[in-house]
């Protein structure tokens, strides 16, 4: 942890210093003031200067960007390198360049899991709770669009066929896409079955849902 102390002729100046041998705003340091100083007498006789300690702040995105890049590295992903977008409390991180194949493992297993740590990460160290997102090469959008394109291809074929299918097990958020997907689709309807991590989504026609089957949909 990054500190500094710092001495003037009063705290403020003090603070005013140590910030700036941090080279960072008043928000992102804890300041202790370790002595208020005293003016001495006519200015001149007995008196001493005022001490303060700052501390910098960790930010939670900077101390998970090096996470992530820790982990990816020691993947083999040398080469990578990650930006960081960030709006509001959401932020996600994209991953460019390295093996992206590696990172992003079957159906994004491996680039779920990364996820997965970065968040746990971010907010062990968050004042307040942070979204995070890890994308490789836009990744995130061609799953989703392949998703929704998987979707309408199983909600046609439920309607020729008139029986249900069921998908294979995937994570919440991309059961989600397949039910938001499906939500105008008067001729079919989607409710999801098992257990985490093995829930999987089921198409089935509109007029075959039954009230046992009234359960969360993601």
């Amino acid at each position: 942890m990054k500190e500094v102390t710092a001495t003037a002729a009063t705290v403020e100046e003090a603070v005013e210093l140590a910030l700036a041998q941090l080279g960072v705003p008043r928000e992102r340091a804890d300041i202790v003031v370790i002595d208020e100083g005293k003016k001495g007498w006519f200015g001149l006789f007995g008196g001493r200067p005022a001490v303060v300690k700052a501390v910098l702040k960790i930010d939670p995105v900077e101390e998970t960007v090096r996470f992530l890049q820790q982990v990816i590295t020691q993947m083999g992903a040398e080469g990578a390198n990650i930006e960081v977008a960030r709006r509001g409390k959401q932020v996600t991180l994209h991953i460019q360049g390295g093996p992206v194949g590696l990172l992003i493992g079957k159906h994004g297993q491996t680039l779920n899991a990364l996820q997965f740590l970065t968040q746990l990460v971010a907010n062990r160290h968050a004042d307040e709770y942070v979204s995070i997102a890890v994308d490789v090469e836009n990744y995130r959008e061609r799953r989703k669009q392949a998703l929704v394109e998987l979707a309408h291809k199983l909600a046609a074929r439920v309607v020729k066929t008139g029986k249900e299918v069921k998908l294979e097990p995937m994570p919440a958020h991309e059961r989600k896409i397949i039910h938001l997907a499906l939500a105008g689709n008067k001729h079919v309807s989607t409710y999801s079955i098992g257990v985490d991590p093995h829930r999987s989504i089921v198409v089935s026609p509109a007029a075959g849902k039954k009230s046992s089957r009234k359960e969360a949909p993601l």
